[in-house]
């Protein structure tokens, strides 16, 4: 009994009480240091120098050039916590603009932003340059106008949709992809070199297929009704494919064969290492 006087002691409940208001007192200040650096955060933040009222694209000749513009304008419209403009030159989402325009428009490749004569937005854009196109994941030689294709810049990025373009404008890639991916991305270069390094021997190649075994068809131009194809790995050394065709065209009898017959040449088979197979129709 005598303890629980001495916990309820008049000294001692007064105590306590003083500490509950130094606590309290603390908790105020605070808040109240907060809510000023907030208002001085808010007031310096819309200070209207300090605010970004236009948006320039630094390259005249970029694609879909106003609905960029329009995707950042909308972006920085509104404000942070409903006080702090988004349009702030030190606040505006940067990383954020970059992520939206990276994902909806596919055909830029790099994307820098920055502040010119303090008030406008200046982005600077690289496009991605078409150089093939990728047609689907199934092979269709026809090349109807129903055909969509995409553009693949150097690297095998597979980004915009392409237009129908009659004739063997650009060189088509078919194989497992989609928009936004990479087609082959650990092989692609070197898929791009063998079609390149068949352009020098003199041959034709118009379209390269990939299945999902790993093996690859490039088609031929030809006159005939099914176009001729020259089959390898996608796991092969590439050099050691290009060396076996090379050797295989300049032997006898395909020597001969291929400048003669080529109109009914059906295959050159080169998935067996150094062992070159190949077949004419009768």
């Amino acid at each position: 009994m005598q303890k629980r006087n001495v916990l309820n002691s008049p000294g001692l409940l007064e105590l306590k009480k003083k500490r509950r208001r130094t606590a309290l007192n603390k908790i105020l200040l605070v808040l109240l240091a907060f809510l000023m650096i907030f208002g001085c955060l808010v007031y310096v933040s819309r200070i209207s120098g300090l605010n970004i009222v236009s948006i320039e694209i630094a390259d005249n000749n970029i694609t879909d050039a106003d609905a960029i513009k329009a995707e950042v304008q909308q972006e920085i419209s509104g404000d942070y916590l409903w006080f702090i403009p988004k349009a702030n030159i030190l606040l505006y989402p940067e990383n954020k603009i970059k992520e939206l325009l990276s994902n909806d428009f596919k055909r830029l490749k790099d994307i820098n932003l920055s502040i010119k004569d303090n008030q406008t937005l200046l982005l600077n854009l690289t496009e991605r340059m078409p150089l093939y196109t990728w047609c689907g994941n199934n092979i269709d030689t026809t090349a109807s106008a129903e055909q969509k294709c995409y553009f693949l810049d150097k690297d095998g990025y597979i980004y915009d949709e392409a237009p129908y373009f009659s004739g063997d404008v650009y060189f088509k890639f078919y194989g497992k992809a989609d928009i936004g991916t990479y087609f082959y991305k650990d092989v692609f270069t070197q898929l791009a070199y063998l079609k390149d390094t068949m352009t020098t021997m003199g041959l034709k190649p118009v379209s390269m297929f990939v299945d999902d075994l790993g093996d690859a068809k490039v088609f031929l131009a030809s006159s005939a009704t099914v176009e001729p194809y020259i089959a390898f790995k996608i796991d092969s050394d590439f050099q050691n494919v290009a060396e076996n065709l090379e050797t295989a065209l300049s032997t006898e009898p395909l020597l001969s064969n291929f400048k003669n017959k080529y109109a009914s040449l059906e295959y050159i088979d080169l998935r067996f290492g150094n062992k070159v197979y190949y077949k004419f129709s009768k």
